[in-house]
């Protein structure tokens, strides 16, 4: 229970404690994120993305799903982050009104945006794990 305690007080110290748009909300999370992160990192996705769902719950075909992945970014990649977009367009993000992740993937090089909110450090020691943990909280519980 601490723990949640402490991430509201740093999501409120982002914040502010009287109520916001999202817009200025996110403008914010921007600000705080762009002049606090270690960039670039590693992360990973934290769970499947929107596109994989048939595949790894669903009745998707394993072979396809492998093929796929060559060309699309999955969960299970790891992605190198190299900067944080308010306005950017994405085809990979689940939700389109979030802050979108620059990431290359680490195997091929392969460049993509991706909603922040469904990434994670792969390092939970990374100095940079609490604040994309404390954002992805905020975008799925708060906004």
């Amino acid at each position: 229970m601490r723990d949640l305690d402490e991430q509201e007080q740093r999501i409120r110290a982002v914040l502010g404690h009287k109520k916001i748009r999202r817009n200025e909300a996110l403008k914010r999370w921007h600000k705080h994120l762009v002049s606090r992160l270690a960039l670039p990192c590693d992360v990973t996705g934290i769970e499947d993305f929107q596109w994989e769902e048939v595949y790894v719950i669903g009745p998707g075909s394993a072979a396809e799903y492998r093929s796929l992945k060559k060309s699309r970014p999955s969960y299970q990649d790891v992605f190198e982050l190299t900067a944080i977009q308010i306005d950017a367009e994405s085809e990979w993000s689940m939700f389109p009104e979030e802050l979108k992740a620059c990431v290359r993937r680490k195997s091929d090089s392969k460049e993509f945006i991706l909603g922040l909110s469904e990434l994670k450090t792969i390092s939970e020691q990374s100095s940079n794990f609490q604040l994309l943990d404390d954002y992805a909280v905020w975008f799925v519980n708060y906004r």
